[in-house]
């Protein structure tokens, strides 16, 4: 195998031109085999030689080879390069520093940026940016974004420290102010700031008789229509680290159960992403028991 095979196996057959003549291929070589479409080009100097599909990982590898040494995949394609991700974006994200020039392409997208050293990583032969900023910025760009922060907090990917000085060094930056929203969430072990909006939710749409840490038995149900027998429990992303509230809030729940009342549980997501939704299945509840 030569040192271009070898190359070309490792990248998925993806190479740039610099690389191409870097191992011996001359230049004039390499436009005869992209004029004849032995070599595909997926960027201006980017090739993708036959016999290759395009794939995830040939998307991201391309975009970054196209940006430059200089260029971080960031966000979603960076949660796919790590494997936080199982899919990569259809657009690319690159952060490059305000100096870089490139022509506007419409699958890859250019943000003008100077990152912090500690938030750039070489990984399988690609600069992406590091876990921290990754899982932060990639939380704050998806829907269920409160689910994936939970998820990478419960898989150790990463943790609060590290996300929280992740946010220090990019606090500012355009677009990041949902993802300190989740990162205050997720850091709030009491939920109490969960709690009180969704309550506020409630109260707006009219929904009356709602009290705030109603005490059962050993237990404090968070908040509830104590006339109906409605209980409503915040689950905030601290017990799925804390096995000991994690065995309670589910011993609750069984008597609570047991005890006739109706219980509804909502998670940060209901109450951020699908208030409406929260709302509906409250009053819906409070029909049913009134009923």
């Amino acid at each position: 195998m030569t040192a271009l095979d070898h190359l070309l196996t490792g990248q998925a057959g993806v190479l740039s031109r610099a690389q191409a003549i870097a191992h011996g291929v001359p230049a004039r070589t390499v436009a005869r085999r992209v004029s004849s479409g032995a070599w595909r080009a997926l960027h201006p100097g980017v090739y993708l030689v036959g016999g290759h599909r395009i794939t995830d990982e040939v998307r991201v590898r391309a975009a970054w080879l196209w940006g430059g040494a200089r260029s971080t995949v960031s966000g979603s394609a960076a949660a796919f390069w790590l494997g936080f991700r199982a899919e990569a974006p259809s657009q690319i994200v690159l952060a490059v520093p305000p100096v870089v020039q490139r022509a506007r392409r419409d699958d890859v997208r250019l943000r003008r940026r100077d990152l912090d050293p500690l938030d750039r990583a070489a990984f399988r032969g690609v600069t992406v940016t590091g876990p921290a900023l990754t899982v932060l910025e990639t939380a704050g760009t998806l829907r269920d974004g409160a689910a994936f922060l939970d998820r990478a907090l419960q898989q150790r990917w990463v943790s609060l420290p590290d996300l929280h000085a992740a946010y220090c060094r990019v606090a500012g930056t355009p677009g990041i102010a949902r993802s300190a929203r989740l990162l205050v969430a997720a850091g709030d072990r009491a939920d109490s700031g969960l709690e009180r909006r969704l309550l506020r939710l409630l109260r707006r749409a009219g929904i009356a008789g709602l009290v705030r840490a109603v005490a059962f038995g050993p237990w404090t149900i968070d908040l509830a229509i104590p006339s109906l027998r409605i209980a409503v429990e915040v689950d905030g992303w601290a017990w799925h680290s804390d096995p000991d509230r994690f065995r309670a809030d589910r011993r609750k729940q069984n008597a609570l159960s047991t005890a006739g009342w109706t219980v509804l549980r909502f998670t940060w997501s209901d109450v951020y992403d699908s208030p409406d939704l929260t709302v509906r299945r409250v009053r819906q509840a409070v029909r049913d028991r009134a009923a």
